[in-house]
């Protein structure tokens, strides 16, 4: 039975989908995608969806799914997984005991949970019901040795399985701590689960689009409009798959933000959005293995400060100036729930280490954070420039080499994911993405800036003390300790 005869039947999987109406573009996407014939309205749709001249003849490999929100992706992604969990036959490539992996990954835990809810409802039809043999949080076991599995976008979660499908819900959003490119990375860990079952195997990757980087963009960029016989590439605004949303509410949602509705409900990738540094650049700064540095020089230190109650972590990174490289020595991190007097206490031990009495803070609770470290000992200065400067400044660092960096994950992951983001007025500003943190980006940032600088006062201080014969060295505004 194919996918089309499926989702007609109102025992099967059209038992899932309420008005059959607004679902003519949706039945088109299908169809090409399994290399089904093509109708008028549908023929004319994947023209201009893909960029191609000529329907497909067979079904491909790999879909890309362009598509703005609400358009009904999260749900096609589950009717998917369903089908080919109760409707294909896996087992001449399975093993004895092993049974194919239908792998959904989703953003995060509360997608997962959306994509699960979806599928209980497909498969609690009567008829499809029958073939339930079991059911976790995160997995629905059918007969035929088939598992329908939801899990999140680690690389690590998705090994060691036989997967026969593989369908990743939002990728161009995907955010780990531990990771500067998740999608990259489960879309490999994935592909090798996978090779079990050949060319039967289906990867189908769908996402409101983002930035100009990344897996999906990569994507797009090479195959959209290219007559490639495995890869897809769907690009569809949220009205052409689901005309249920009202146009009153994508128009007003243009006029509040051009921008951001384009790429949301206009499917457009956004063009305001520039990658801040790249992973190649940030990767060759590291130092591999080295973890801290003890103290030998004289370092300073920058705090980035949190209230402890919300989502933002407390960070302190201190760092030292080799000529006119900037070098962290060390990194502390605190994520909440904690109490910021403890976490100040902790962080003014570790400064007294380093021979540091005066730290430098970002702007967030100005008077509370000096207050807090004046009485640990420590005088607490706010920065004079807000965070976009001190990102902006420390740019030229890292692309010049100028900088060393500790071996941290999370560090490298937090800069990777920065964005340049051009205003209306064409003013850019630097911050993390939405979900996203910048923490520890904002404290090494802030530091390696002050490093360099410091060096740079103390070298034209030197300079001039030696041309007015006073070769005394010259140690300004207390960087030097």
């Amino acid at each position: 039975m194919n996918i089309l005869e499926a989702i007609d039947d109102p025992h099967l999987l059209g038992s899932a989908i309420r008005d059959h109406e607004s679902w003519k573009a949706w039945r088109a996407l299908l169809a090409a995608l399994f290399g089904l014939p093509l109708d008028d309205y549908g023929a004319r749709l994947f023209r201009d969806c893909t960029g191609r001249a000529e329907a497909p003849v067979a079904a491909f490999g790999f879909l890309w799914l362009v598509c703005g929100r609400r358009g009904g992706k999260t749900f096609v992604m589950a009717l998917l997984a369903c089908y080919f969990g109760l409707f294909r036959d896996w087992s001449a490539n399975l093993a004895p005991g092993e049974r194919a992996v239908i792998l959904l990954v989703a953003a995060d835990r509360e997608q997962a949970k959306i994509l699960r809810r979806y599928i209980s409802g497909i498969v609690a039809a009567p008829m499809l019901s029958q073939l339930v043999e079991s059911e976790t949080a995160d997995s629905i076991e059918l007969k035929g040795r088939v598992v329908i599995e939801v899990a999140t976008c680690s690389y690590r979660t998705v090994r060691g399985r036989s997967v026969c499908v593989a369908l990743l819900d939002e990728v161009a959003f995907w955010r780990r701590e531990d990771s500067a490119n998740p999608d990259v990375e489960v879309f490999n860990a994935i592909r090798a689960s996978m090779a079990t079952f050949g060319d039967d195997a289906m990867t189908i990757i769908a996402s409101s689009p983002y930035s100009r980087r990344g897996l999906l963009w990569d994507a797009y960029r090479k195959w959209h409009g290219k007559a490639d016989a495995q890869n897809l590439v769907w690009q569809a605004a949220t009205r052409v798959m689901n005309p249920a949303v009202p146009q009153s509410f994508v128009d007003g949602e243009f006029e509040r933000d051009p921008a951001a509705a384009a790429a949301e409900y206009g499917a457009q990738f956004r063009t305001d959005l520039e990658a801040f540094v790249s992973v190649d650049v940030v990767e060759s700064l590291i130092e591999p293995g080295c973890f801290e540095l003890p103290p030998s020089h004289a370092h300073l230190a920058f705090v980035d400060a949190a209230g402890g109650g919300g989502q933002d972590a407390m960070t302190m990174a201190i760092a030292h100036a080799e000529g006119d490289v900037a070098v962290l020595d060390c990194l502390r991190g605190v994520k909440p729930p904690f109490s910021p007097e403890s976490v100040v206490a902790e962080f003014a031990e570790t400064l007294k280490r380093y021979g540091i009495r005066r730290v430098t803070a970002d702007r967030w609770g100005s008077e509370f954070v000096a207050e807090a470290f004046m009485r640990q000992g420590i005088i607490c200065e706010q920065s004079a420039k807000p965070k976009s400067d001190l990102y902006r400044e420390s740019l030229p660092l890292l692309n010049s080499g100028k900088v060393r960096f500790l071996d941290h994950p999370k560090l490298v992951a937090e800069l990777c994911s920065l964005e340049r983001r051009t205003a209306r007025g064409g003013r850019d500003s630097i911050d993390h993405p939405p979900g996203g943190h910048d923490d520890l980006a904002n404290a090494v940032c802030g530091v390696i800036t002050l490093a360099v600088g410091g060096a740079r006062s103390f070298r034209k201080a030197s300079v001039e003390a030696a041309l007015t014969h006073d070769v005394k060295p010259i140690f300004v505004g207390g960087i030097f300790g």
